[in-house]
C-alpha cells in the first residue's frame, strides 16, 4: 500500500508544496521534546518581557532544579559538645551548614519555593495560549483511503482498486477589531489502481468568509479583553512571586535562627543543671558536717531534677526544629548536618532611625501587592464596560467568496470563473439577554468588592508596617534589658558561689540566682534573633527587602522618603 501511496503522489500533476509538506507531518510529527523546548522557550520570553516592570525579579528564573547537595566542601563537626550529651556524639562528622549555604540550598530544593516558581511558569503558559489566539492559525490534514469492490457481470467478476485522498488546508485568524477570518484550500485526488479509468481525477476548491461584529462583540477593547486580562495575570504572579521570594527568605532564616536559638537554650540548661549538680554535692557535704538542712539538700535534689526535665525538653525541641529546618529546605531528613551556630555571635542590634509616618509611605508606594491590589480595581472597573458591550444587539457583517476547478484539474488551475461571492447582515435582536444581564450586574458588584479590597489592603499595610514596627522595638527593648539582666544575674550567681564557700549562702537564694541567670541568657538570645527577624519583616512589609538570586538579601541602610 506504501508503494502505491507513493505511485499516487508521484503521479499528481502540479502537487502543491504545500500538500507535499502535510504528508511529510503527519508522517514523522514532532517530538515531545520538541513541543517542551518550544513551551519552555514562549513561556521564558513572556516572563523577561515583563521582567523590568517588576522590581527584584529572579534574573535567572527557571524551573529546572539542580536537586543534588553536595556536602563535600562544608566544614565538619569535629568535637563532641558536652552539653548535648548523646546528641553531641551523634553530631561529630556531620557537615556544618552557614545561614548563606541554607539559604542557597533552599532556593534549589524547597518543595515551596519549586511550586511558587511552577505557579508563574504555568502562568505564563497560559499567556502564550491567550497570545496564540490573536495569530493566524494554520491547520491542515488528509484522508487516504484504498478501497476495492467485486463486482458480478452475467460471467464476469470485475475487481476494481481505487485510490483516494482528501488533503485540506485552512487559516484562520483573530484580528484586534473583532474581525474573524476563514480560509479553507479542499482537494479530492483519486485514480483507479486496477479496473475503471487509470488517470488520475481531481477537484479542488477554496472558500474564504470575514466576518465583522458592529455591535455586540466590536471593538479592540471587547475583542482583545481575554488577551489584556492574561498580560495583566502574568503581571500579577510575578509580583506575587517576587513577594514570595522576600517571605521565603525571612522564614528560613527565622527558622534557621530558631534551630541555633533552641540549641543555645539546651546549653544554658545544661550549664543550670550541672550548677545545681556542683551546688547539690557540696550542700550535700555541709549537710554531713552539720552545716546545712536536709531540707536545703531537698530543695536542691528537687532543682537537679527540674533542670534534667528542662535540658531534656530543650533537646528534643532543638531535633524538632532541626528537623522541621531539614523538610523547609528540601532535604532529606536523615542528611549529616547540623547549623553554624557562630552565626548567633554575628548579631548586632542594628536598630532603623525611622519613624511609622515615614515607613507607611514607603509601604504604600512600594509593596508589590498594593500594585496588584490597585490593578485588579481596574481590572473590575474595564469589565463593567465589557459586560455593558455584550448587552447590545448582534449585528455582524459577513462576506463569503469560494472558487472551485473542474474535475480534472488541480489546484494550481483553480477557474475564477467559477467563482462565488455574498455578502449580508447577521442580526440578533437582544430579546434573550438574561445571562448577559446578570453578568453585567454581577460586574458593578465586583468593581465594589474591588473597591473595598482596595482600602482594606491599605489599611493592612498600615497595620502590618505599624504592628512590625512596635514588635522591633519591643524586641530592642526586650534585648537592652536582658544584657542588664545577665549582668546582674551573673554578679549574683557569682555572690552566693562565694558565700557558699564560706557555708553562708542560703538555697533559695542559689537557686533564684541561677534560674534568674539562665532565664536572663535565653532572653538574651531570643531577644537578639527577634530583633534581626523582626527587622527583616519590616523591610519586607515596606517593600524594600530586596532578594539576591541565591536567596540572601541587602541589608537596607538608608531610605529616601516619598
Amino acid at each position: 500500500m506504501n508503494r502505491h501511496l507513493s505511485n499516487f503522489f508521484a503521479d499528481v500533476p502540479g502537487l502543491p508544496g504545500w500538500l507535499v509538506v502535510v504528508m511529510v507531518v503527519l508522517g514523522a510529527g514532532c517530538s515531545s521534546q520538541h513541543y517542551r523546548k518550544s513551551a519552555d522557550k514562549e513561556a521564558y520570553r513572556a516572563i523577561q518581557d515583563k521582567a523590568s516592570r517588576v522590581p527584584n525579579m529572579d534574573s535567572n528564573f527557571t524551573i529546572e532544579t539542580n536537586a543534588l547537595v553536595l556536602w563535600e566542601d562544608l566544614p565538619k563537626i569535629t568535637e563532641v559538645d558536652p552539653a548535648l550529651g548523646e546528641i553531641g556524639s551523634m553530631e561529630v562528622g556531620t557537615h556544618i551548614l552557614s545561614l548563606a549555604k541554607a539559604l542557597e540550598i533552599a532556593v534549589k530544593n524547597s518543595r515551596d519555593y519549586q511550586n511558587s516558581k511552577e505557579n508563574l511558569y504555568l502562568s505564563a503558559l497560559s499567556l502564550t495560549l491567550a497570545r496564540y489566539q490573536y495569530t493566524p492559525i494554520f491547520s491542515a490534514g488528509a484522508n487516504p483511503r484504498y478501497s476495492g469492490e467485486l463486482t458480478k457481470n452475467v460471467d464476469t467478476l470485475t475487481d476494481t482498486h481505487q485510490l483516494q485522498a482528501n488533503p485540506n488546508a485552512g487559516v484562520k485568524m483573530l484580528l484586534n477589531s473583532g474581525m474573524k477570518l476563514a480560509t479553507a484550500l479542499n482537494a479530492d485526488f483519486f485514480r483507479f489502481i486496477k479496473g475503471g479509468d487509470p488517470r488520475l481525477m481531481a477537484d479542488s476548491s477554496i472558500a474564504s468568509t470575514l466576518s465583522q461584529p458592529l455591535l455586540r462583540g466590536a471593538g479592540y477593547r471587547v475583542t482583545m479583553e481575554n488577551l489584556t486580562q492574561a498580560e495583566r495575570n502574568l503581571l500579577y504572579d510575578m509580583r506575587t512571586f517576587v513577594q514570595f521570594r522576600k517571605s521565603f527568605t525571612v522564614d528560613v532564616v527565622s527558622q534557621f535562627y530558631n534551630v541555633i536559638r533552641s540549641k543555645e537554650q539546651a546549653r544554658n540548661e545544661w550549664n543550670r543543671a550541672k550548677s545545681f549538680r556542683q551546688t547539690a554535692e557540696r550542700t550535700r557535704a555541709l549537710y554531713g558536717e552539720g552545716l546545712a538542712k536536709r531540707a536545703d539538700v531537698g530543695r536542691l535534689e528537687q532543682e537537679e531534677i527540674s533542670t534534667d526535665i528542662s535540658l531534656t525538653d530543650a533537646l528534643v525541641s532543638y531535633q524538632r526544629n532541626l528537623d522541621n529546618f531539614k523538610i523547609t529546605l528540601g532535604i532529606p531528613l536523615d542528611a549529616p548536618i547540623v547549623l553554624d551556630d557562630g552565626e548567633l555571635k554575628k548579631l548586632r542590634i542594628d536598630h532603623p532611625d525611622f519613624n511609622t509616618t515615614n515607613a507607611v509611605r514607603v509601604a504604600l508606594v512600594s509593596r508589590l501587592d498594593l500594585y496588584n491590589v490597585r490593578d485588579q480595581f481596574e481590572d473590575a472597573a474595564r469589565k463593567i464596560d465589557i459586560a455593558k458591550n455584550q448587552l447590545l444587539p448582534d449585528l455582524t457583517l459577513v462576506l463569503d467568496a469560494s472558487a472551485s476547478a473542474p474535475r480534472g484539474r488541480g489546484l494550481p488551475e483553480l477557474d475564477l470563473q467559477n467563482a462565488n461571492w455574498s455578502a449580508g447582515f447577521d442580526v440578533n435582536l437582544p430579546l434573550d439577554r438574561k445571562s448577559e444581564r446578570n453578568a453585567y450586574r454581577a460586574s458593578l458588584v465586583n468593581y465594589e468588592r474591588a473597591r473595598r479590597k482596595l482600602e482594606l489592603a491599605v489599611d493592612q499595610i498600615k497595620l502590618e508596617v505599624n504592628d512590625n514596627w512596635r514588635s522591633l522595638e519591643t524586641a530592642k527593648r526586650n534585648y537592652d534589658s536582658s544584657v542588664i539582666g545577665v549582668r546582674v544575674n551573673q554578679e549574683r550567681v557569682d555572690e552566693q558561689n562565694l558565700l557558699a564557700e564560706y557555708g553562708r549562702a542560703t538555697t533559695i537564694d542559689q537557686v533564684d540566682a541561677q534560674n534568674a541567670l539562665t532565664a536572663s541568657l535565653n532572653a538574651q538570645t531570643s531577644a537578639l534573633v527577634n530583633h534581626t527577624i523582626n527587622r527583616l519583616k519590616f523591610w519586607r512589609d515596606l517593600g524594600i527587602l530586596t532578594i539576591k538570586d541565591n536567596g540572601l538579601w541587602e541589608e537596607v541602610n538608608n531610605i529616601s522618603t516619598p
